[in-house]
């Protein structure tokens, strides 16, 4: 498996160089399917647009390529690099993203139960220190340490909706619709590809 923290010091500083902030560097898809998910966003915005994640995309492929070809890729074997935006229920993974977004609800999965609860579902109500207090439906507030959490993300909500509408809605209604049955038989398969 990789080493997820070379990997976040590798991949940092050039997300940081393109001006965008990393939230989250993580491996998924095990041995069949392989992805190296990279996680960020423009400080000011919070999002990255389209353009950004393929400038990062290159620009991390870059560097990928350059250590395989001196023999110390951090990846061992194929795999597929995947660079988005957080999205709507972005993930919460450092202190910040707590206090970013205190009044939403999250839904946050423990490491350990912790008074016989090991998912806390509610509003975030803020972070101290390393300390973050959710005001947990239907239950009291409850305080709990950032390494006690395992994951957590943002809940969509109304609220969120409003929070985070996307920076431009330019061309979103222009798409086309590709029916593989409407395919010229003309074309060869290679072309298609």
């Amino acid at each position: 498996m990789a080493d997820i923290a070379r990997l976040t010091q590798l991949i940092e500083p050039e997300a940081e160089a393109l001006g965008f902030a990393l939230v989250r560097v993580k491996m998924t898809g095990g041995k069949g399917d392989p992805t190296l998910q990279v996680m960020a966003e423009r400080p000011d915005t919070r999002q990255l647009t389209i353009d950004d994640c393929a400038d990062l995309s290159r620009r991390l492929s870059d560097v990928f390529d350059a250590l395989e070809e001196a023999g110390t890729d951090p990846i061992e074997g194929a795999y597929r690099l995947e660079v988005s935006s957080p999205g709507i229920d972005r993930p919460l993974t450092r202190a910040s993203d707590y206090a970013d977004w205190v009044g939403h609800e999250a839904r946050v999965k423990l490491v350990e139960p912790i008074g016989g609860r090991k998912v806390l579902t509610g509003d975030l109500a803020g972070i101290e220190a390393d300390q973050v207090t959710i005001a947990v439906r239907g239950h009291q507030a409850m305080t709990v340490a950032l390494s006690d959490i395992q994951d957590a993300k943002l809940t969509i909500t109304d609220r969120l909706l409003a929070a985070t509408a996307p920076l431009s809605s330019d061309g979103a209604d222009e798409f086309e619709n590709f029916d593989e049955n409407d395919a010229s038989d003309e074309t060869p398969a290679e072309e298609l590809n």
